[in-house]
């Protein structure tokens, strides 16, 4: 279970766009990757094609490395870690894992 998910609100901590808050639209387990909204723009060449029948310079967001990110907290306001939390029934038996907010101790 990652800490970090498609959806999640993030803050970036460190490079060019630190500080800036946005939405993750990817998550790439596999190279410990995060394509976040609006950090880390990239500009890109394109020839025309059907989809962009004008071609020209598109700017979109580039791959940033996982550790640069941390879960963005809207009620406090600040970035937090993540942790786990098993929830158990009566017999002790798991009934799911869930992710809870480091500061605030509320399940994200």
């Amino acid at each position: 279970m990652s800490k970090i998910r498609k959806g999640d609100q993030v803050k970036v901590l460190s490079g060019n766009s630190r500080g800036k808050v946005g939405r993750v639209l990817m998550v790439d387990p596999d190279k410990n990757k995060v394509l976040v909204e609006g950090v880390n723009l990239v500009k890109r060449h394109s020839r025309p094609s059907q989809r962009n029948p004008k071609g020209g310079i598109i700017e979109k967001e580039g791959p940033i490395h996982m550790s640069k990110v941390m879960l963005y907290d809207g009620k406090s306001g600040q970035a937090t870690r993540v942790g786990f939390h098993v929830i158990t029934n009566d017999k002790g038996d798991v009934v799911e894992k869930v992710r809870i907010s480091k500061k605030t101790g509320e399940v994200v």
